[in-house]
């Protein structure tokens, strides 16, 4: 049974909730409910067929996880929403802030030829705009090692890795400020009590709310690197 784009989207979201995990391929079909923004008799529903498609385990008391055929599919709806992103930005200019959706939408139509050709358009990246991991097309999927600015020691340099929101305010805001993935910065300090963050990007002060702060992922310049 061939997956249709409603359970690939199932699947992909099952994927990333599981790949942060690292170690715990299991996760509760009320973590997939909270991240699709639907109700839990529907989960079950889509978890039936998904199970009897083959693409999923079900396990009491210990949630759902993907098999082989399931993660195949996950990761081929992941790398089309991603190279669609990115090609959205690079070659037809939208704001990073304005895509999600769009590759939402364009990502379940698009062939495979189409995303090739996208990617090359692109300059084959690694990272989607928002500097989550592109997965290859034999399905390997890069792991991404970063920290919430909020929670690493001051003076250190480090470089953005992800911006964890699909908030388009906050990204325009942060696009504003140059905090997009890639950029290299200094933290100068970290106010006590969830207290402002100080950072210098490219010579030039600037400060941040500690809830904002929570949305960007940073690395250093050796994790940035993706395996």
């Amino acid at each position: 049974m061939s997956a249709s784009p409603a359970m690939q989207e199932y699947l992909a979201e099952a994927y990333r909730l599981a790949y942060y995990q690292q170690d715990n391929p299991f996760i509760s079909t009320s973590d997939l409910a909270a991240v699709l923004h639907v109700s839990a008799p529907a989960v079950t529903r889509m978890v039936q067929r998904l199970k009897s498609a083959g693409y999923l385990e079900h396990e009491p008391y210990r949630g759902i996880s993907l098999t082989a055929a399931g993660e195949r599919e996950a990761l081929l709806n992941i790398r089309r929403h991603r190279l669609v992103e990115r090609f959205l930005v690079d070659v037809l200019k939208f704001g990073w802030h304005q895509v999600h959706d769009d590759a939402d939408d364009l990502g379940a139509v698009v062939s495979d030829e189409m995303v090739m050709r996208m990617e090359k358009l692109s300059g084959f990246p690694r990272r989607c705009p928002h500097g989550e991991p592109i997965p290859t097309a034999d399905g390997h999927m890069p792991r991404v090692i970063d920290y919430p600015l909020n929670s690493v020691e001051a003076r250190r340099d480090l470089v953005i890795s992800r911006v964890n929101t699909h908030d388009a305010d906050k990204l325009e805001y942060l696009g504003t400020l140059g905090l997009i993935p890639g950029t290299r910065f200094h933290l100068i300090e970290r106010a006590p009590f969830n207290g402002p963050l100080q950072l210098r990007v490219a010579g030039t002060a600037l400060v941040i709310g500690h809830e904002l702060a929570g949305v960007l992922r940073v690395c250093t310049e050796d994790e940035f690197a993706l395996a």
